[in-house]
């Protein structure tokens, strides 16, 4: 839910980039990257796809609180990351707006 709520609120701030990408969420991916470890979400750019892994998100994060508040904020960054990779930007740049208080 955290992951399509967050790509929900990232489509109405980009609406014309993403309106054609496609997320998923697996499981895991198929193997370790050499010199990387374990990928926690995978970019196609030449199909505009994005490839959540749930096991790496969950279970490899290094939370300093492990509640549900700094889950969902590990899982908010990590599709905030994925979707900056996909369209070439900094993830702050995605929703500044978001953060300033």
């Amino acid at each position: 839910m955290t992951v399509e709520s967050t790509i929900d609120y990232l489509r109405g701030v980009w609406p014309e980039e993403l309106s054609h990408a496609v997320f998923e969420v697996a499981s895991g991916p198929h193997s370790v990257v050499p010199g990387i470890g374990v990928e926690r979400w995978m970019v196609t750019p030449a199909t505009n796809r994005v490839v959540f892994y749930r096991l790496p998100i969950q279970r490899l994060s290094r939370l300093h609180e492990n509640d549900e508040m700094h889950q969902r904020m590990m899982i908010e960054t990590c599709v905030f990351r994925g979707v900056a990779e996909l369209l070439g930007k900094d993830p702050w740049d995605l929703a500044p707006d978001r953060f300033r208080h």
